[in-house]
């Protein structure tokens, strides 16, 4: 049957629409280099760079091969924990999906190892990084995408079996992306052990900042800007109106994702500036670089189902979830450089707990139910929507704990015990970007000098 032009124009924007999202989250690898090289030592910088981009390389293949089928693979019988149609994009484009949704999941998939790329920096042999890297977006993180975002997941808000009524509502990704890494990155750099010199004979910590504070800030404001791509444009369409109004849709919803989103961050990063100078006696940029991030982090579950005023809680809880984690890693003597299993690992848990506590009914209804009239479903336990969507949110949160734990927790041991996870010491005094990649990131004006001095005779005057 021929399309109507109105219909080709409603595909044609939404179409537009989600890959202008996909863009944007792809920006966040960008943003997450930046971000990790100012993190560590100049000795370093090159080497942490390099796994970014082998992230998003290594991460295509292995999502395009294997995880787009895992996460979304819905064959002629559905299966709850795991997908098992359209290996290498086979049968797709079809009438569920298309390419730009591939593309969109994609860097979704590359984002979650990105995260635990900067839990084992500045310690780790670059095999490891190419095996889990495509291990991790190839299998682990599709599997979790597979329960929480398929119609046929068993904690998915949209399946037709409903886990205590409501399924877990994760719109974003607080758990699926962002506990998926940080929980990978723990079990990581927790094998691996502190880099060199991190803690002394007395076991006091001893404070390794990384080199460049302009890159740092640089990498958080563009994971801000892609922060909307990766929140809003969870949507997959904005032409979707609500029959029970005539003048909203899933247009004003992004709207307001758009504000709790930075909300949230803008808290979270205010509260961890006040926080750490009341701890540390300075203010630092840096930490209110990670504090605004965990805002992002946490509201990413939520952000479409509570109110602005709410987004603010959320980031509040947040700051002080993150500074609390950072305390208790350096009394376990746990180094993560980038703080990436207390940012993503735990203000993604608390992202999830907070959406149990704060989603509002109506707004729960138009995210799955396009606003349609007579749907009820479990909210949040403080706006009077009883239990269920908590503990939905609850068992998200341990499932994906002991799932990651269970899957990267071994691969991690296997390569330490093949000796391909940790480099040696001396490297690691040397620095990886010598010892591994041939050179530094930053060229020395005396590498460059030439042995010989050019003669020049003084010209007469």
């Amino acid at each position: 049957m021929e399309v109507s032009w109105e219909q080709s124009v409603e595909d044609s924007i939404n179409t537009i629409y989600l890959l202008f999202s996909a863009y944007l989250v792809f920006v966040m690898q960008l943003g997450f280099a930046m971000l990790c090289a100012g993190s560590v030592r100049a000795k370093n910088a090159m080497n942490i760079m390099l796994t970014n981009v082998v992230d998003a390389v290594v991460g295509s293949i292995s999502y395009y091969l294997f995880g787009f089928a895992f996460a979304f693979g819905d064959g002629s019988v559905s299966n709850p924990f795991i997908g098992t149609n359209f290996f290498a994009l086979f049968n797709i484009p079809n009438s569920s999906y298309d390419y730009t949704f591939f593309l969109y999941q994609w860097a979704f998939a590359i984002a979650a190892a990105g995260i635990t790329s900067g839990s084992i920096a500045e310690r780790t042999q670059f095999t490891a990084y190419l095996i889990f890297s495509f291990f991790l977006t190839g299998f682990v993180y599709p599997v979790v995408a597979h329960w929480v975002w398929s119609s046929s997941g068993w904690l998915s808000p949209s399946s037709s079996e409903l886990l205590f009524g409501s399924g877990a509502i994760d719109f974003a990704g607080s758990g699926v992306v962002h506990l998926v890494g940080g929980i990978a990155g723990f079990w990581g750099s927790f094998i691996e052990g502190p880099r060199f010199g991190r803690f002394d004979s007395f076991g006091k910590p001893v404070q390794m900042r990384g080199h460049n504070a302009t890159l740092v800030v640089l990498g958080t404001f563009l994971l801000w800007f892609g922060w909307y791509g990766f929140n809003a444009g969870s949507f997959d369409k904005i032409l979707v109106s609500y029959p029970t109004t005539t003048d909203q849709g899933n247009w004003t919803a992004v709207g307001r994702v758009a504000v709790t989103t930075t909300l949230a961050g803008s808290t979270a990063g205010i509260v961890t500036l006040f926080g750490r100078r009341l701890l540390v006696g300075h203010w630092d940029a840096l930490d209110v670089c990670n504090g605004l991030l965990g805002g992002f982090v946490a509201i990413t579950s939520g952000c479409s189902v509570v109110e602005p005023w709410a987004a603010i809680v959320c980031g509040f809880f947040a700051a002080w979830v993150l500074i609390g984690l950072n305390i208790l890693a350096l009394k376990l003597k746990f180094d993560d450089p980038l703080e990436a299993t207390q940012l993503h690992g735990g203000c993604g848990a608390w992202g999830l707990i907070f959406t149990g506590l704060f989603a509002k009914e109506e707004f729960v209804v138009q995210t799955f139910d396009s606003g349609e009239s007579g749907v009820v479903r479990p909210y949040g336990v403080l706006m009077g929507g009883g239990w269920g969507l908590l503990g939905a949110q609850v068992v998200e949160v341990l499932v994906i704990v002991v799932w990651v734990s269970l899957t990267m927790g071994p691969l991690f041991y296997t390569l330490h015990k093949l000796k391909l996870l940790r480099i040696s010491v001396d490297d690691e005094i040397a620095g990886l970007d010598i010892s591994s990649h041939g050179g530094h990131a930053y060229v020395h004006q005396e590498e460059n000098q030439s042995p010989f001095i050019a003669y020049r005779p003084l010209q007469d005057h």
